[in-house]
C-alpha cells in the first residue's frame, strides 16, 4: 500500500508534480481528439467536453507551476482555477444557443465511442489524483474534482448516444451538454470555497 503523504512532506511535491503533469498531457492530447470528432458530427456535448479537457490540461499545469509557492499563493491560484473551471460552461451555453438554432442530430456511433474514449482517460486522471485530493489544498482539488466530474459527464455522452440513435434527436446532446455546464459550475464554487477558506488559514 502506498504510503500517505502529509502536505509537507519532502516527496510530495515531486511525486506530486509527475503525476499531475502526466494528467496534464492525457488532457491535452485528448482534447484534439474529441474536438475532431465534435465538429465532424455536430456534438454540442462532445464539444463542451472538449473544451474542458483543455480546461482540464491548463489546470494541471498551473498546478505543477503553483506547487512550489507558499500557501496564501497557493490559495490564489486555486480562486483563479476556479474562473478557470467555469470557462467550458460558458462555450457550452453559446453550443447550446447554437444547437437550438440548427437542431442538428448528431452521428451517435462516433459519440458514443468518443464518450468512452474520454471515460477512459478521466478514470485513469482520477485515479492517479485520488491519494492527492487532500494535499496541497485547493490545488490538488482542482485537479481531483475536474477528473471526477469528467468521469460523470463522459458515462451521460456514452448514454447520449445510444439515446440519440433510439429517438434521432437533438436534445439528448443538448441536455447532456447543459448538464456538464452545471458540474463544472458546481466544481468551481467548491474549488473557490477552498481556496478562500486556505487563503484565511495563511494570512496572518
Amino acid at each position: 500500500m502506498d504510503q500517505e503523504l502529509s502536505p509537507g512532506s519532502a516527496a510530495e511535491p515531486q511525486s506530486l508534480r509527475r503525476v499531475v503533469a502526466l494528467v496534464a498531457l492525457l488532457n491535452l492530447a485528448y482534447f484534439g481528439v474529441e474536438l475532431s470528432v465534435a465538429l465532424a458530427i455536430g456534438s454540442v456535448s462532445l464539444l463542451a467536453d472538449s473544451i474542458d479537457f483543455l480546461e482540464d490540461a491548463s489546470v494541471n499545469l498551473l498546478i505543477v507551476a503553483a506547487l512550489g509557492m507558499t500557501a496564501s499563493t497557493r490559495a490564489r491560484v486555486g480562486m483563479l482555477l476556479a474562473g478557470i473551471l467555469l470557462v467550458p460552461g460558458l462555450a457550452t451555453l453559446w453550443t447550446a444557443f447554437d444547437k437550438l438554432m440548427t437542431f442538428e442530430v448528431p452521428d451517435p456511433v462516433p459519440l458514443s465511442l468518443a464518450g468512452a474514449g474520454a471515460l477512459a482517460v478521466n478514470l485513469a486522471c482520477a485515479f492517479m489524483l485520488t491519494r492527492y485530493r487532500h494535499h496541497s489544498g485547493s490545488l490538488t482539488r482542482a485537479a481531483f474534482l475536474s477528473a471526477r466530474n469528467d468521469a460523470l459527464a463522459n458515462i451521460a455522452i456514452v448514454a447520449t448516444g445510444f439515446v440519440t440513435a433510439w429517438t434521432l434527436s437533438a436534445w439528448p446532446d443538448l441536455i447532456v451538454g447543459l448538464g456538464i455546464a452545471a458540474l463544472n459550475a458546481d466544481a468551481a464554487r467548491e474549488v473557490f470555497s477552498a481556496a478562500r477558506d486556505e487563503h484565511r488559514a495563511a494570512s496572518p
